[in-house]
């Protein structure tokens, strides 16, 4: 018997009260508005609701950003213990998402971020409040749009299971065990990246019997069409597909959209075949990825730049030509505001990299193959092991926060 089983047993034997947030709550209040321009590098620690989303996990010690508090004109505090509620996202799935603040020091609150103060162990809470089951309630009667709401009154209805808080420190003690062990995979797997990365850069720069080529010279370059010869008014359950930008940067090759054999034939000039590179020119620029053999026939979209190599290129060692130093090089000479786009086809047939004979770049690519499998291989190496660990850890954490509730007979 665990640990945890024998303190449930000897603590909660006819099951664990499960309370809504309002009954344990000491407090529950909204934070105030703190403009993105109020943020400073020094000053009080302070938390604006969007961080919970992108910055902070289950529980934070340390604060990202600052701000001078003389500046803001209504200020709401957080303290050691609290729980923080992001009560605006744009994802109904992940709404109200919340943290638990360990720090030390008092805090700034927001706007659009609850506080609850409380006198569970918070660690456990904001596990409790970010299981499955809570995140439901969460997202209950919620509506998918633009921007997704949630408040004050919808937090203290949630309703988590309150177990003695012996039990529920063991629980915090388990599940940030799991925490741990992925953040160390995780460390490692960023470390041998940069370490890949750092080793391609010294095999393509010392290859042997190179020329200095453009690419222009290398490959035929075709952009997607313009002029809206794509619209959705002619896409077809079935037939041709049509490639758009997440498959360049994704390299999966599952489509929304189809052509019919005649739209097919019409642009024919944009159609690819397996062994093209197909390019991200908007946005997210400069992520390629080459069409595999079993990839259907189709034709790219207008965020995509097709590049059909030459016989004295290999595609896979141009592709790591691409990741090394053109892609960095494309978002130089980007233009445009928000979203970037490639200056121009032109600019991108200048650039110059070095082409040893081919079968020195077959030889590089098996190379950088076998390391980039290590790495990036979804089905082998430590990102098979993180993705493993991750679900081992998701199963976990619902099952040791559900329990039997007091009063009940199963």
């Amino acid at each position: 018997m665990s640990k945890l089983e024998e303190l449930v047993q000897q603590l909660c034997p006819d099951g664990v009260e499960y309370r809504t947030i309002g009954e344990i709550a000491v407090d529950i209040f909204r934070g105030s508005g703190i403009k993105r321009e109020q943020i400073t590098e020094t000053g009080t620690p302070c938390v604006r609701y969007g961080e919970i989303y992108t910055t902070y996990g289950v529980w934070f010690d340390t604060c990202v950003s600052h701000t001078d508090e003389s500046a803001i004109t209504s200020k709401k505090y957080f303290e050691h213990g609290d729980i923080l509620f992001a009560i605006t996202g744009e994802s109904v799935e992940d709404i109200a998402k919340c943290s638990a603040y360990i720090g030390k020091e008092r805090c700034l609150a927001g706007g659009d971020i609850v506080v609850l103060r409380h006198n569970q162990d918070p660690k456990y809470l904001s596990y409790a409040l970010s299981t499955t089951e809570a995140q439901k309630q969460k997202s209950k009667g919620k509506v998918k749009s633009k921007v997704v709401h949630s408040n004050v009154p919808s937090i203290k209805e949630l309703v988590v299971p309150i177990p003695p808080l012996e039990v529920q420190r063991e629980i915090v003690r388990i599940l940030d065990q799991f925490t741990e062990l992925t953040a160390e995979l995780t460390a490692e797997l960023t470390a041998r990246k940069k370490q890949f990365e750092y080793y391609r850069s010294i095999i393509l720069r010392s290859c042997k019997n190179s020329q200095t080529k453009t690419l222009g010279q290398i490959c035929d370059f075709v952009r997607g069409p313009f002029g809206g010869s794509l619209k959705k008014e002619i896409f077809t359950d079935e037939g041709y597909a049509v490639y758009e930008q997440q498959h360049a940067i994704y390299g999966e090759f599952k489509f929304r959209y189809h052509v019919d054999e005649q739209k097919y034939k019409e642009m024919i000039r944009f159609a690819v075949k397996p062994g093209d590179l197909i390019m991200s020119c908007s946005g997210t620029m400069g992520k390629i990825t080459i069409i595999p053999d079993d990839a259907p026939a189709g034709i790219i979209n207008q965020a995509l730049l097709k590049l059909t190599p030459s016989s004295v290129i290999n595609n896979k060692y141009l592709k790591y030509c691409f990741e090394d130093t053109i892609t960095e090089q494309m978002n130089s000479n980007a233009r445009g505001g928000a979203i970037k786009n490639v200056a121009s086809v032109a600019v991108l047939k200048n650039i110059e990299i070095q082409v040893p004979p081919i079968e020195e770049q077959r030889r590089i690519v098996s190379i950088l193959d076998r390391f980039d499998a290590l790495c990036n291989d979804l089905t082998s190496g430590l990102p098979a092991e993180i993705e493993a660990r991750r679900k081992q850890y998701e199963y976990y954490w619902d099952e040791l926060l559900t329990f039997r509730r007091s009063g009940s007979n199963g």
